[in-house]
């Protein structure tokens, strides 16, 4: 066996600093690197809350359970609002618009629902002990329609699971967002990583869709299906576009998913960023005036 010669340690010692080096070039220029920020500190009062709800139907049901955990991570970075704070959610079930009046004391809250014609009506949810939660539902198209709301109207917008669905125009909704906002209003946004550990190994194995859900939806099925799933660094930079500052950009990783270790394990060496792996992505966002803003970046758009 032959002995390692000082100079092939040096040169093994200068190929890990490069590789190191690479990465960190690479998160620099591309990467993101904003920590999850701290909760509301409601944990607790969210989980109760929503386990109070009853679900209707099988289908409800089991996406409520499996999206459980998300709900309340969602809702737990939120800022608690009060009496004169208004919010909206996109994309509503009622369960979260419940929960901000409920739980964390906007008073006044708005649902929205897709809708090919612009409309409204009245929604309830029935709540075990509690008077029945009531709330306007304005219908519309998100990236096609003005959001029927006034300028600097909320002082939190909710967008959970909903900017992957677009078709056509998803800065239409983001630029909307901002102007729906008041000054240093929140925009918390929720979307699948298409760079997930799930959706790499996915790629690796070479017989999935690396989409987190590329299902589309069989006859009877409501659900619409993803067109369009995001990185960390897209999703910065689509909010930066729209004129937001970015505070927080996090991801993590779903229940009930197996393809970790290994797949980290083969990222590490080969001198890939690990960081913002997980499946769910979540971006808190403030609107801050003056920002400038690009109605159709050049990373998202085809121009």
């Amino acid at each position: 066996m032959r002995e390692k010669t000082p100079m092939l340690l040096l040169l093994r010692v200068v190929r890990k600093l490069l590789k190191h080096l690479d990465i960190f070039i690479e998160r620099k220029w591309h990467g993101v690197s904003l920590a999850p920020p701290p909760t509301n500190g409601r944990e607790a009062e969210l989980e109760a809350f929503l386990a109070k709800i009853p679900v209707a139907g099988p289908h409800a049901a089991g996406y409520f359970l499996q999206h459980h955990a998300r709900l309340v991570r969602t809702l737990s970075l939120v800022p608690p609002g009060g009496k004169d704070a208004r919010a909206l959610e996109l994309g509503s079930y009622l369960q979260m618009s419940a929960v901000l009046e409920r739980v964390l004391g906007y008073g006044h809250v708005t649902g929205a629902y897709y809708s090919p014609q612009a409309g409204r009506e009245t929604k309830s949810l029935d709540i075990p002990g509690q008077p029945p939660f009531t709330c306007a539902m304005d219908l519309f198209d998100a990236e096609l329609h003005p959001f029927p709301y006034p300028d600097a109207h909320f002082d939190a917008v909710l967008c959970c699971e909903l900017i992957e669905h677009l078709l056509h125009d998803p800065m239409h909704l983001l630029f909307e967002c901002h102007r729906i906002l008041r000054e240093g209003g929140m925009l918390v946004l929720t979307t699948p990583n298409i760079v997930g550990l799930t959706s790499v190994a996915a790629v690796l194995h070479g017989w999935l869709h690396p989409q987190t859900y590329s299902l589309y939806p069989a006859p009877g099925n409501p659900d619409l299906p993803h067109v369009r799933e995001y990185t960390p660094r897209e999703l910065q930079d689509a909010v930066l576009a729209a004129g937001f500052t970015v505070e927080a950009l996090f991801t993590e990783r779903m229940p009930h998913v197996d393809e970790a270790g290994w797949v980290k394990e083969f990222l590490e060496t080969n001198g890939f960023d690990v960081s913002l792996r997980g499946e769910q992505m979540y971006c808190l966002a403030r609107k801050r005036s003056g920002a400038a803003q690009v109605r159709y970046p050049g990373f998202l758009y085809h121009q």
